[in-house]
């Protein structure tokens, strides 16, 4: 809120430098920032009294979105890679997929890994199973099991995230 949209009736008044002037009524607050040639901004809301303060309101909300902008380039967004392979992989093939897999996780993204079945493959799903421990036991110093080993139709699934 901004000028006449502050309504309460007395408000911790902080000057342009920094300075708290104490508690003041919101007109005599707004006077003060009309004579400045500025704007009575209303900075913390929930407080009691509510805190407002005299600056620009342009430059105000010009450092705001620098400052958001700023803070969105330092987040780390975070991936699902997804390593599929069969029932029938070979021992091989296998390794290759985990040392993807490692490289994935020290980016620091996550692994989803895909066992597919297709076929006749569907009648062996619990010894398929042991394909996924093995693939987490290449993976165990550097991986942890974030979601165990689940059928869900004609693929099991299991995510894998960097051990911490």
């Amino acid at each position: 809120m901004i000028n006449e949209q502050i309504r309460d009736r007395e408000v911790r008044l902080i000057s342009e430098d920094g300075e708290q002037l104490g508690i003041v009524s919101a007109k005599e607050a707004l006077k003060m920032a009309q004579e400045a040639n500025l704007d009575l901004v209303k900075i913390a809301p929930s407080a009691k009294p509510p805190v407002c303060k005299i600056i620009d309101y342009g430059k105000f909300k010009y450092e705001q979105i620098r400052k958001d902008k700023e803070a969105k380039k330092k987040q780390k967004v975070t991936e699902v890679k997804e390593i599929r392979f069969s029932p029938n992989i070979d021992d091989n093939d296998l390794n290759t997929k985990a040392n993807m897999a490692r490289k994935f996780l020290a980016k620091g993204d996550k692994v989803k890994v895909t066992l597919r079945f297709r076929g006749r493959e569907m009648a062996h799903t619990s010894s398929s199973r042991v394909i996924l421990d093995n693939f987490y036991k290449k993976l165990e110093d550097v991986a942890v099991i974030e979601k165990q080993a689940r059928l869900e139709g004609r693929t099991m699934t299991m995510f894998l995230s960097e051990k911490r």
